[in-house]
Formats: C-alpha cells, sequence, structure tokens
C-alpha cells in the first residue's frame, strides 16, 4: 500500500523533478562549455589569427573543460550515493533492531505530513509490512532504494554537455575566413547564452528575461576581457 496522493502529477512529482534536475545540470554544463571556451578561443584570437593554434586552444581548453566537468560530478555524486547507501544501511540495522520504535517514527512522520493519528497508524503498519525498508527511506529519508544517484551517468551526461556546448565557440572560430571569425563567433555565443538563459528559467519557472540578460553579459563581458589580454599578450610578444 502507498500513501494517498491527490493527483496524477503528484504521484510522479519526484521523478519530475529529477528529471527536471538532470535537464536544468545539462543546460548548466553546456553553458559553461560555451563560456570557458569562447573566453579562451577569442583570447587566443586576439593574439593570434592562426587557424591551427586556435583550434589547438580550442581544443585543449574542451578536453580539460570536459574532463574536469566529469570529475567533478562523479565524485560529487559519488560522495551523495555514499551517503544514501550510509544512512539506508543505517535505518536497515535500526528495523532489525528496534522495529517497534521504527514503527512509532514512522507514524510521527505520516502524521506530521496531515494525516490523522489513527490513519497514519494504519498506513505505517501496512507500508511496514509491505516493505519497511523502501518504506522508512522515502518517508524519513527522501530516498528511493531502487534509484540512488549515478556518479557514472552524473559524470557521462556533464562531459556530454560541456563538449556540445564547448564545440559551439570552437567550430565558429576555426571555420570561418579570418575577416568575419570574430563577429560570427561572438554573434553565435551570445545566441548560443540566450537560449541557455531562456531554457534554464523556463525549467525553473522564472521569468526568461533576466536569465537572458545575465547570460549574454556575462559571456560578453568574459570574450571582452579575455580578448583585450589576448590583444595585450600579442603585441608585447611581437
Amino acid at each position: 500500500m502507498s500513501l494517498p496522493r491527490p493527483d496524477h502529477d503528484e504521484a510522479h512529482g519526484g521523478t519530475l523533478g529529477s528529471r527536471l534536475n538532470w535537464l536544468r545540470a545539462a543546460v548548466l554544463g553546456a553553458n559553461d562549455g560555451i563560456v570557458s571556451t569562447a573566453g579562451l578561443v577569442v583570447g587566443v584570437a586576439g593574439a593570434t589569427g592562426d587557424r591551427t593554434t586556435l583550434l589547438t586552444a580550442g581544443l585543449a581548453g574542451l578536453l580539460a573543460g570536459s574532463m574536469s566537468m566529469a570529475a567533478g560530478e562523479y565524485v560529487s555524486v559519488s560522495t551523495q550515493r555514499d551517503s544514501e547507501k550510509a544512512a539506508l544501511a543505517l535505518e536497515k540495522r535500526e528495523l532489525a533492531t528496534a522495529p517497534q520504535a521504527e514503527l512509532v517514527e514512522l507514524t510521527e512522520l505520516l502524521e506530521g505530513k496531515g494525516i490523522s493519528r489513527e490513519l497514519a497508524r494504519e498506513v505505517a503498519e501496512q507500508l511496514t509490512e509491505h516493505d519497511a525498508l523502501r518504506a522508512h527511506a522515502e518517508v524519513e529519508l527522501g530516498i528511493d532504494p531502487d534509484e540512488l544517484t549515478n556518479p557514472w551517468h552524473a559524470a557521462g551526461a556533464s562531459f556530454l554537455a560541456f563538449t556540445a556546448g564547448a564545440l559551439l565557440p570552437l567550430l565558429a572560430i576555426v571555420l570561418p575566413p579570418a575577416a568575419v571569425r570574430l563577429p560570427v563567433t561572438v554573434g553565435a555565443v551570445l545566441a548560443a547564452l540566450a537560449v541557455c538563459g531562456w531554457s534554464s528559467a523556463r525549467m525553473g519557472a522564472a521569468p526568461p528575461r533576466p536569465a537572458v540578460l545575465r547570460n549574454t553579459a556575462g559571456g560578453a563581458l568574459a570574450m571582452a576581457v579575455t580578448y583585450v589580454a589576448g590583444v595585450l599578450l600579442g603585441a608585447t610578444g611581437a
């Protein structure tokens, strides 16, 4: 028996929330790839117009950034998964050593959600009979034992999202003719950042305009700073 839910959407709220979090993380990963790689290649373009140098710098930034994102996400999610597994193991021990105390705790948790004492007790008993560990994991810990966070999935998603974002400024800086290389790159990057800002705002149910403005302004500033630095370094080297 599962807890009564008001409607179908709430019944799948956890799954929907999880999917939105993954989508938001993908958008942010792509955004990072766009900004960091754009800043790098535009900065190098300020120092030199050599296509091979730009391609080398862009590829190095793409690989370094994507691997860094993947490694960071793997470590972060692995820590979260270890914490979830430890919490489940502790809950399992407590259920084995003090089942009645755990039943009382589950009853109180359900009662705290607005269920009457009598109904909370009945629901707690039925949930315990069906799957005590799952009941406590979901109600007490907010964890689905069958859907623990996967660090490899997180690392792969971050790697792919960053790479997808980084490819845009890289291709924009090396494919066009030298005369239009910089304006094409800046235009493509700002357009992509506007899309990322709009997407993240929509997924978070926030107004898109401020997010788009912040995103494009931040990207424009990053490219401007690195370009000026590249010009100065190029002039010094010359």
